[in-house]
């Protein structure tokens, strides 16, 4: 077999794997036969709830079990036909066979990401804050540019994006904003993101053009759906309402609609100012605050993931979970992952698709990637 169509082979074999290892594939061969038994008993619709509940759960394994066999099949059958190709020496032949193999390869790698995707709120629209971190306006130029970043990559996949809160900067870039970004598993993919972020740049507010490291952090938390019910006590809340002061003057309100709410027992502050009405803008705001605690909730159950966003506590050195150098070279580098980019403008231009994706299976794998920061 050629260097090449070998490649795409282990490629798809390690989605492969990642894959049964994540659905703990006799398991889940297992419970698939169960599942398919009880579809087949009528009293399953006399509880309408458990039933939708167990065929949701069977349309799932039966999708990811099917894939992954059809993959496995697919990758046997082209191997094979590029074998018979390299012994009769049909260079076109083998030309398309590594062709298909090329192709499967990356449906491998759409399915393996999709099927992590399975977390409890990870098919849910997503609120995405980012905070600027000290340093004035290097880390507000740095939060703004983060901004774009997350904006343009939502619009990548085809997600809608609304600005719920804004807090410019006092020279240039922003203080903090939250983004609603609405779509298919928003937060499933943006859940990733949480943490600090860095950047090393020739300043351009530096008259002196020296080099500045900036700091920004990123907080990714879940859209709640009607299903899961979060207790709030009125009595536990602090509410405060302000004059907007959105992106631009044509946004700024002239009445103080702005509102921010403050769950005093877990410190939990959210705001929304994106709407002209006070009323609104606390029913979006009681959205948050539900979103942010059933979120702390799921990092409870969820040890692994807790240690990602402990960085929120210090935005600045040593808490980065990746670097965005763009002097004296080009590179973005993953330190959880070790996945590497060449080409910043490309990673902030929305290109975050293999970070996110790299950052899921190492969630699947557990495995620790002995990652260096760079200058």
């Amino acid at each position: 077999m050629r260097a090449e169509a070998q490649q795409y082979i282990d490629r798809i074999d390690a989605a492969l794997d990642l894959l049964r290892r994540f659905l703990d594939w006799d398991r889940a061969l297992r419970r698939l036969d169960e599942l398919n038994a009880r579809v087949e008993d009528p009293t399953l619709w006399d509880d309408a709830k458990k039933a939708q509940e167990v065929m949701r759960e069977r349309t799932r394994l039966d999708s990811a079990i099917g894939a992954t066999r059809a993959i496995d099949s697919e990758k046997k059958d082209t191997a094979e036909l590029i074998e018979m190709a390299e012994a009769e020496g049909d260079e076109d032949m083998i030309a398309e066979g590594t062709a298909a193999l090329r192709a499967l390869a990356e449906r491998a790698d759409e399915d393996k990401v999709k099927a992590l995707l399975a977390g409890e709120a990870d098919g849910n629209d997503t609120y995405l804050e980012i905070h600027a971190g000290a340093g004035g306006t290097e880390s507000q130029d740095w939060a703004e540019m983060l901004q774009r970043m997350y904006q343009r990559w939502a619009e990548r996949r085809g997600y809608k994006v609304e600005l719920v809160d804004y807090h410019g900067g006092e020279q240039a870039g922003i203080k903090s904003a939250t983004l609603l970004i609405k779509g298919e598993n928003a937060y499933g993919y943006a859940k990733t993101e949480s943490g600090v972020h860095r950047l090393v740049r020739i300043s351009p507010y530096d008259s002196s053009a020296r080099r500045h490291t900036s700091f920004s952090s990123v907080w990714v938390y879940p859209v709640i759906d009607d299903n899961i019910d979060i207790e709030i006590n009125e009595s536990d809340l602090k509410i405060d309402t302000y004059r907007a002061s959105g992106a631009g003057g044509q946004h700024i309100n002239t009445t103080d609609s702005a509102v921010r709410i403050t769950h005093v027992p877990t410190g939990i502050i959210v705001a929304c100012q994106n709407q002209r009405s006070q009323h609104k803008n606390k029913a979006e705001a009681m959205n948050m605050l539900k979103a942010r605690m059933y979120e702390a909730e799921l990092q409870k159950r969820e040890a692994a993931a807790s240690a990602e966003h402990s960085a929120k506590s210090d935005i600045g050195w040593g808490h980065q979970i990746r670097s965005y150098v763009l002097q004296p070279y080009q590179m973005v580098k993953d330190l959880r992952t070790g996945v590497v980019s060449s080409s910043p403008d490309d990673v902030l231009d929305g290109a975050l698709d293999p970070y996110m994706a790299a950052a899921l299976s190492q969630k699947v794998t557990g495995e620790k990637v002995d990652v260096e920061d760079v200058d």
